[in-house]
């Protein structure tokens, strides 16, 4: 297959993943990992997730996020219907972005319009959710809505005595689409590297590259020299229908972090980042040289060909659908025709897709700087 033929690529359904690895296997880590090299490289390579430690190399950066996975699907009532509340992205002001989907018994379906403004949809505890506008003007699948107590319902802190976080963990569930067979404890949604935020925060889906990690095969590949920085994305809800380019999204790269990085690049080491969340977070922090400062805040960067990348070398990444925005970066840090010929091989291989599947390491051919 051509790079240009990655619109016409048509991922099966039995190659959708559709439960944990653990579930099909005997842990975490038992997926398949498939290698290739941009910048010029040929060829594709097979490998057990479990190998990776013998495919990098002392010195190399793997930059990981750190975001926790949120319980964030609520269900609640919007008049007489039963919706599902997907909360994405907390704002500065206390206001949630959300999204609506209509349930069918499994995962929820498909995204019913937000609003109007005024809309209120009623959730357990006494909890109301009142619309206020859409996220982006002429968007309306995500909407800034404004959480508020009802009568009976008395919980300290938060907006308007709403306590989010807490809902959330009493009564929201990890958010899936209908492609799993079924719900997971969201301990199957938390990566090795997830950390408890300060203020609460987490993203609304998994950062899924780092979930085939162990702790045992993190200090394999300490004990081989390769080092770790963490930076954190909360990511936001994808749309699995419209596959829109991603909303900005609150991220925070460390001074540690940046100094690494920076380091490495300086030594001729190489900077490979567990998925697009992190090459996100940190191509967002880099200036135009690709030196990378401490930051924190929101992000709008979308990372494509004609941008391109300035810090990452490498990536390692879950398979991505044919009109997934995330092919863009895909094709930024690797080359058209080379993510092309790796896909091509994910299909013919039998590779499975999506957050319980199989990944995809990106490797430089050589160094271009």
């Amino acid at each position: 297959m051509s790079g240009g033929a990655l619109e016409s690529l048509s991922v099966p359904p039995e190659l959708l993943a559709r439960v944990p690895a653990e579930l099909r296997g005997s842990g975490r880590d038992d997926v398949r990992l498939m290698v290739s090299h941009g910048c010029g490289g040929t060829g594709v390579a097979h490998h057990a997730f479990r190998e990776l430690p013998a495919l990098l190399r002392a010195g190399d950066v793997l930059v990981v996020n750190t975001s926790r996975t949120l319980p964030a699907a609520v269900n609640g009532r919007l008049g007489g219907a039963r919706v599902v509340v997907h909360f994405s992205t907390r704002g500065e002001d206390g206001r949630w972005a959300v999204e609506l989907r209509v349930p069918d018994g499994g995962g929820s379906t498909l995204p019913c319009p937000g609003g109007p403004a005024g809309a209120v949809v009623r959730l357990p505890g006494d909890v109301r959710l009142v619309f206020e506008g859409p996220l982006a003007p002429g968007a309306d699948r995500l909407w800034w809505a404004r959480p508020a107590a009802g009568e009976g319902f008395d919980v300290p802190g938060g907006c308007q005595g709403v306590d989010v976080g807490g809902l959330l963990r009493r009564y929201g569930r990890p958010i899936r689409y209908g492609y799993t067979e079924r719900d997971q404890p969201l301990s199957a949604y938390q990566t090795v590297f997830a950390v408890e935020s300060p203020d609460g925060a987490g993203s609304a889906e998994m950062p899924s590259a780092g979930r085939p990690f162990t702790a045992e095969l993190v200090a394999e590949l300490v004990r081989r020299g390769v080092q770790f920085a963490p930076v954190t994305l909360h990511t936001g809800v994808a749309s699995a229908e419209a596959h829109e380019p991603p909303y900005p999204e609150r991220f925070a790269v460390p001074a540690s972090t940046a100094w690494l990085v920076n380091a490495a690049r300086a030594g001729g080491g190489r900077v490979l980042a567990v998925g697009t969340t992190a090459v996100r977070a940190l191509e967002s922090a880099a200036d135009g040289a690709g030196v990378v400062g401490k930051a924190a805040g929101w992000t709008d960067l979308v990372v494509t060909p004609a941008r391109g990348v300035r810090v990452v070398d490498g990536l390692l990444t879950g398979l991505h659908e044919p009109e997934a925005s995330h092919l863009l970066m895909l094709e930024a840090v690797t080359g058209r025709a080379a993510l092309g010929a790796a896909y091509a091989e994910a299909l013919e291989r039998r590779y499975l897709w999506h957050e319980f599947g199989d990944v995809h390491l990106i490797l430089p051919a050589h160094r271009t700087r």
